[in-house]
């Protein structure tokens, strides 16, 4: 079974079971054989990892292999030097202590597809993007990371997982890599 590559969209759930009317995994799999290597929340959008090899699932998600994970995250508010170099450092959250491997100010994508619903606007309120890179994966932690440096996440997309982008991939879109190329290119 090959390693799939899956942009999943916004307001899809990390699963194949249906809970309630929401979107999941099986809205854009064609098979069910497969587990998410790692999760993206409801609302967040990007890349997810299929397989059915358990060590390559680990390989992926163990944070001792330290896989980095970067993300595009729009904020509300404007980044400062402080707030990026804050998640460099570390911010302590409720589960312990978190660190961004960088944290930079980022230009919207010129490949980024519109969201639906879009993020609410406020004419008061700026907001920027920051390209994030991490190297764990706790429940929500870009966010909560986000949030504790007092720059709520507005909209959040994981752009790569180690050497696997989701650069040419529609939401929705997937496409397969043999695993022996997965394993080479992990071993890169």
């Amino acid at each position: 079974m090959p390693l799939i590559l899956l942009n999943k969209p916004h307001r899809v759930l990390s699963q194949f079971t249906t809970d309630g009317d929401k979107q999941t995994l099986a809205d854009y799999v064609d098979t069910a054989a497969v587990y998410p290597a790692g999760r993206l929340d409801y609302d967040s959008e990007g890349l997810l990892l299929l397989t059915n090899d358990g060590r390559l699932q680990s390989a992926i998600t163990d944070p001792k292999h330290r896989l980095a994970k970067r993300y595009l995250a729009q904020v509300e508010g404007v980044a400062d030097s402080l707030a990026l170099d804050r998640l460099i450092a570390g911010v302590r959250l409720k589960d312990g202590p978190a660190k961004a491997v960088s944290a930079t100010l980022a230009e919207p994508p010129d490949w980024l597809w519109a969201r639906q619903p879009p993020i609410r606007e406020r004419k008061s309120v700026p907001d920027c993007w920051i390209e994030l890179v991490i190297t764990e994966g706790r429940n929500r932690q870009v966010r909560r990371m986000t949030a504790s440096v007092g720059l709520p996440t507005l909209r959040l997309i994981r752009t790569h997982i180690g050497p696997w982008s989701v650069d040419d991939l529609s939401p929705g879109e997937t496409r397969s890599i043999p695993v022996n190329d997965a394993w080479s290119e992990i071993r890169r």
